[in-house]
């Protein structure tokens, strides 16, 4: 039995309170299905800037209503201190995800990007840390990589933010070291690399590269790519994610530690593209517009590709998707929820 496997055996048969923050937005909202379905407690913190109560609608009607009953859910913000104490109560584990997303988005607002990134993560880690929680783990970016041109990405290599975006989510692992050293509080940063799943939003200017396609094609209009369509990613299907959020809370021991999140492989957007094609064909959904390519967008890196080495190690992390797996389980799901 690996050790996904024995720490979801273990926790289904000692219930634990797990507190998730930004609970209705894609990657929450999937935490939440899969914790309550081990029949765990789950607090929910969401202000629905960016998440969406259809998402915890979806949630509820894939659970049974015992373990709904086990959902307690504030409105609320990461930028109001009060909000965060009161949803850190009795609570085992935090899994932080509330975060204002989105290299362009913190181009153009940087100050509402520091906000909520950086003065609501510090509210966090103080509520946690007064709570006394067993393990902090919040979702870090592999935009912390920056201009480091090395690959595969190594937790202890990174290079200069491109971006506000990336400049917040390094200062959220320098303040977790800070409070590791400071307060001898636990926390994991789990660095995810370009995840996708169903319940990702496709909509909005800010929308991520594989729902946004997905929509375009199923509704017959063009794809864009920027830039020549080499730039390439290393594509993590939610599983893989939850899979470590659920791996790093119960892991025991007092640590700072960060971890890559992904799949350890690189698809180029061009090759996307036409995976995503053929996965819709099987779907019964034909998409023959070639796609449309546009400049280069500012902010961005040209090739991420994740050592998924010391989560392997320490975690026991062992990604169970590839970007094929995840899109032939997805799809008939977006297929669905675009056609509604």
């Amino acid at each position: 039995m690996n050790r996904y496997k024995e720490a979801r055996t273990s926790i289904s048969r000692d219930s634990k309170t797990w507190l998730i923050t930004g609970v209705a937005g894609f990657i929450g909202s999937n935490l939440l299905e899969e914790l309550l379905k081990l029949d765990q407690q789950v607090v929910g913190l969401d202000n629905f800037s960016t998440g969406y109560k259809e998402n915890l609608d979806e949630v509820r009607l894939s659970v049974s209503d015992e373990q709904w009953a086990r959902f307690s859910f504030k409105v609320g913000d990461i930028r109001n201190l009060d909000d965060c104490i009161s949803v850190c109560k009795s609570v085992d584990y935090v899994l932080h995800q509330a975060a204002l997303g989105s290299v362009p988005r913190s181009i153009s607002d940087p100050i509402l990007s520091n906000n909520v990134n950086i003065d609501g993560f510090v509210n966090m880690l103080v509520a946690a840390r007064d709570a006394g929680v067993k393990n902090f783990v919040y979702a870090a970016s592999s935009s912390t990589y920056g201009d480091h041109s090395g690959l595969p990405k190594v937790e202890g290599k990174i290079g200069q933010p491109l971006s506000p975006y990336a400049v917040t989510k390094l200062v959220n692992e320098l303040y977790a070291d800070v409070f590791k050293r400071a307060y001898n509080f636990s926390t994991s940063g789990l660095r995810y690399f370009n995840v996708f799943g169903k319940r990702q939003d496709p909509n909005g200017a800010y929308a991520a590269v594989i729902p946004k396609w997905i929509a375009a094609m199923i509704q017959g209009e063009d794809v864009f790519i920027n830039g020549d369509g080499e730039t390439s990613r290393d594509f993590c299907y939610i599983e893989n994610v939850i899979q470590a959020n659920i791996l790093a809370a119960v892991k025991e021991g007092n640590r700072a530690e960060v971890f890559n999140v992904a799949v350890g492989e690189r698809t180029t957007l061009n090759d996307l593209f036409c995976i995503i094609q053929e996965s819709l064909l099987d779907n019964g959904v034909i998409y023959e517009r070639p796609a449309v390519y546009h400049d280069f967008r500012a902010g961005d890196v040209r090739h991420s590709q994740a050592s998924i080495e010391k989560a392997q190690k320490i975690l026991g992390y062992q990604p169970q998707y590839s970007i094929g797996d995840g899109l032939a389980e997805v799809m008939p799901w977006y297929v669905e929820s675009v056609s509604r």
